[in-house]
């Protein structure tokens, strides 16, 4: 993503940054992602996969597959 970027680079990047935001912003902007971070990945723990919940009470599944039962009468 970023090859060869060393501390010449860094500290180009770091000034352009103090000139564009002002030094009592970046702290704040720092924080802001941290958070925003932490809330991405909470969100996805909570997303995990669910299990199916079984239907409540004494009613047997129906067979899903198979060839439709004939009624003798």
């Amino acid at each position: 993503m970023l090859p060869n970027l060393g501390f010449t680079e860094i500290l180009i990047l770091l000034g352009v940054l103090v000139l564009f935001f002002g030094a009592k912003r970046i702290p704040e902007i720092g924080s802001s992602i941290g958070k925003g971070i932490k809330e991405f990945k909470r969100g996805l723990k909570d997303e995990g996969p669910k299990e199916p919940e079984e239907p409540s009470g004494s009613v047997p599944p129906s067979s899903s597959g198979g060839a439709p039962k004939r009624l003798n009468q």
